[in-house]
């Protein structure tokens, strides 16, 4: 009987809290005039856990750049004030652009839903495969070979290295039908066989393969599956001390509050990481200022956890302290930037690719999209041996593909620096099977 009281008591404050928020549904205010140089975003609406990752994540997904934040949630209520520019630091002044950012976050049910799982859901379009291993040189080729001899087309999907560990999301569908893959026995063979190529030939290796139907942010998954993973616990080889984030977590007594701050290289999408980190760590950010308009990003967060205590233990530090530090280094990747926009083919990837294989070029991130039939590329990309690229190579390379269709952002004679143990993207394209594997996000 207690148990049923509990369970009514419950569902009432659920409904309750459903119609406060029909009741106050989020205000979106857009200011272009009173920043000189960023667009304003404020966010006003009933605070419930979770919801500044959404809004977040909303505004990133736009590929915003974020310069300034201040964050309030003390209370039933929270007020989030963004300043964002454009990739090229401009103000947000497309309607469309605007328009979509009003109905985006000012509806609440508009929110991207919390992705906590995956399963299986029905979806006709695409089936989703979730992968985690030990990383190794060559590993995303395996795997794309064995996507490719199993009738597999990767339509798009991301692969992040870590601490010797890598993890990948891809969306792919049947070769023959264009569609999810529905057969439950070709689904359990690729199962099989991705996890085999994951395990490699230390069968003791951890190694996941999830196989489902429907959609997920990809990005906070990846955050999520390498966080399950325990990839903060390793040692982070390679990583110097100038590289590594500055985090720093301290109790605020007389609030009751843990502060955290956070000082490291600033680039885009570091706000994502970090708020999906205390997120999914199940912390409340009640107050927060973030200043990312120099070269170096302060970001300072009051916190407690979701069950209203600060962090209140020495172990429970460390862990905060590693688990963002984790979640700023997942992404962490510098290159020579190559641009490459040119009519679609049928294996232009693959000629690309080659052509920086024999160059003795590392592609150390990749990001691919087909629209409406051309092929915009963009490649990251270092010499193989850890040397400064020489520009002759890259004129050569500019020479044999075609002047105006590959293009160079950047000094090709600065020597890239590389995340730790970034082996999947140094054989990323050793097999011809990868023309098909797009990664389709932009976080550069």
């Amino acid at each position: 009987m207690d148990t049923f009281l509990l369970y009514c008591s419950r569902n009432m404050e659920d409904e309750y809290e459903k119609f406060i928020r029909r009741m106050n549904p989020p205000r979106v205010v857009i200011d272009n005039e009173s920043c000189k140089n960023a667009t304003v975003i404020q966010v006003d609406s009933v605070n419930r856990h979770g919801i500044l990752l959404e809004v977040v994540q909303v505004l990133t997904d736009l590929n915003f750049v974020f310069t300034k934040a201040y964050i309030s949630s003390d209370g039933g209520w929270f007020m989030d004030v963004f300043n964002v520019t454009d990739q090229d630091g401009n103000k947000i002044t497309e309607e469309e652009v605007l328009d979509y950012i009003q109905k985006a976050l000012g509806s609440e049910t508009s929110f991207t839903t919390s992705v906590d799982s995956v399963g299986l859901t029905s979806s006709t379009d695409h089936t989703v495969i979730e992968l985690i291993g030990s990383d190794r040189p060559g590993l995303l080729s395996e795997l794309c070979a064995v996507l490719t001899h199993l009738k597999c087309n990767v339509l798009n999907g991301e692969v992040w290295t870590h601490n010797t560990r890598a993890a990948s999301v891809m969306q792919v569908t049947d070769e023959e039908s264009g569609l999810a893959i529905m057969d439950p026995e070709k689904l359990s063979v690729i199962k099989k066989m991705l996890c085999n190529v994951l395990k490699g030939s230390n069968k003791s290796n951890e190694a996941k393969t999830v196989v489902s139907r429907g959609a997920t942010h990809t990005e906070r998954r990846l955050h999520q599956m390498m966080f399950a993973d325990r990839d903060y616990e390793r040692p982070h080889e390679g990583c110097s001390e100038s590289q590594k984030p500055d985090v720093k977590v301290v109790n605020w007594y007389d609030k009751d509050y843990s502060v955290v701050t956070i000082r490291c290289k600033d680039r885009p999408k570091l706000l994502f990481d970090t708020i999906c980190t205390l997120t999914d760590m199940e912390y409340v950010v009640f107050h927060g200022n973030v200043d990312a308009e120099g070269p170096e990003a302060h970001q300072e967060y009051c916190i407690r956890h979701i069950d209203g205590f600060p962090v209140n233990s020495e172990a429970e530090r460390q862990r905060v302290i590693q688990c963002l530090e984790a979640a700023i280094e997942r992404r962490v990747s510098e290159g020579l930037k190559l641009e490459l926009c040119t009519t679609d083919r049928v294996g232009l990837l693959s000629d690309v690719t080659r052509i920086f294989r024999e160059n003795s070029l590392t592609v150390t991130r990749a990001e691919v999209a087909t629209r409406a039939g051309k092929a915009m590329n963009t490649f990251y990309v270092g010499d193989a041996s850890g040397y400064p690229i020489d520009p002759r190579i890259i004129e050569s390379i500019r020479n044999e593909i075609g002047q105006t269709i590959l293009k160079v952002k950047g000094n090709p004679s600065q020597n890239p620096q590389e995340s730790p143990n970034r082996f999947l993207f140094g054989g990323l394209f050793k097999s011809k099977s990868f023309c098909n594997f797009g990664i389709v996000r932009s976080y550069s």
